[in-house]
């Protein structure tokens, strides 16, 4: 495996770990309601923070305010960086069914079985005398089916099919892509700017007709309103540097990327700054916000997205080029992780309501509880040839997808 393949390799199971600690964490917030919402009543915050503890520390609210920007982003990115020479290897019919068996079939018990499992201490909370057949009355009355977690795989499936019926008709995009991106080895500057220019006409207009927070919800199928197109330009901004090749673009090891990783990290640090001042202001405007701090915050937002990504990219090429065997497991098992780990996560912060801990404590215990058992769970289930085919039948070599 090359070094490019090795650290990406490892910024797979650092994303895994930065997606546990996330949402181990969501019921710690210093900015949460005193009380948590009704099950049954719209609109349904449960779906963003579904259990509430009165413990809360507010540099929860930073780390995720930064990850709820940047890493998705990041994600869609990373899964962008594969799609050509895997198209190009497999072509467009089989590359499709191999996405729809990877994507699409893990979704249907990851949804339809372990969210109604991850949601019932939401209905706990809140009931005064709970029941399971009035829990799955409630359940079944709601006006979507949630999906949790699971929106990215529906969005990261659109986009695949949209990249294979793109290499049906024009065979060659990835090539022009990848030529777009010959020029980001030398300068990663260019690369930066002209990702936040794409990303600006793609999520500025959208955040500004339905705002930043605003969800389509249609059965078990979700998207926000503002970002969809903006994850599009990452997935295929990620496309282009893959076309291009791992090892001589933007993402070699000896690049310009690599060796100006702390300018990329200062960039990141200006850039959330540059989200978060506006965004508090509007958020203590009680919404009478003025248009132009609207538009600062969205510009802010599409900043910070490419400066926090390339930073942490940055960050991983320089230093995370080594081999461990428990990186390899993390990253082997990370998918798997990402599907399962959503009930452990929500179970373990309502046992430790009542506990007399502090909120980093108990952030603590349930991210340590949710690692090992979605780590564990998953590679039981790997030794199951069904199992294997929902989280992966093994490790990838990222050297064979290029």
């Amino acid at each position: 495996m090359s070094a490019t393949s090795l650290a990406l390799s490892n910024l797979r199971a650092i994303v895994i770990l930065i997606v546990l600690g996330f949402h181990s964490i969501l019921a710690y917030l210093g900015s949460l309601p005193s009380k948590p919402p009704r099950f049954d009543a719209p609109p349904y915050d449960w779906q963003a923070f579904p259990i509430i503890d009165s413990q809360r520390w507010f540099g929860f609210d930073l780390f995720c305010a930064w990850n709820d920007v940047g890493l998705m982003s990041l994600m869609f990115f990373l899964s962008g960086l594969f799609a050509w020479p895997s198209l190009v290897r497999k072509q467009s019919f089989t590359f499709l069914i191999d996405r729809l068996l990877r994507l699409a079939l893990p979704m249907i018990p990851a949804i339809f079985v372990l969210m109604p499992v991850a949601l019932y201490p939401v209905y706990l909370v809140t009931t005064p005398d709970p029941s399971v057949a009035d829990y799955w009355h409630q359940f079944l009355a709601l006006p979507f089916w949630p999906c949790g977690p699971q929106w990215f795989l529906w969005q990261l499936l659109i986009l695949n099919i949209i990249a294979a019926v793109l290499h049906k008709l024009y065979p060659s995009w990835g090539d022009h892509l990848g030529k777009l991106a010959a020029s980001t080895r030398p300068d990663p500057t260019r690369f930066i700017l002209v990702l936040t220019a794409a990303s600006a006409m793609a999520y500025v207009p959208m955040a500004l007709i339905y705002s930043p927070w605003s969800w389509f919800q249609y059965s078990a199928f979700a998207f926000q309103w503002s970002r969809p197109l903006h994850y599009t330009i990452y997935f295929f901004a990620g496309a282009a540097v893959g076309a291009y090749g791992l090892e001589r673009g933007l993402l070699a090891t000896d690049g310009a990327l690599a060796r100006r990783w702390p300018i990329a990290v200062a960039a990141a640090v200006t850039g959330l700054a540059l989200w978060m001042t506006p965004t508090a202001l509007i958020m203590g405007s009680g919404g009478a916000a003025p248009l132009w701090l609207e538009l600062a915050a969205d510009v802010g937002f599409v900043v910070c997205c490419a400066s926090g990504c390339l930073a942490l990219m940055a960050v991983c090429i320089r230093f995370a080029t080594n081999r461990h065997r428990w990186l390899d497991s993390l990253s082997a098992n990370a998918y798997g992780m990402y599907l399962v780990h959503y009930p452990f996560v929500v179970w373990m912060q309502y046992a430790l309501l009542k506990a007399p801990l502090p909120a980093m404590v108990k952030a603590a215990i349930v991210f340590g509880v949710t690692l090992a058992s979605s780590w564990a769970t998953v590679a039981a289930l790997r030794s199951v040839p069904l199992g294997a085919r929902l989280v992966g039948a093994g490790p990838r070599a990222l050297a064979k997808a290029r």
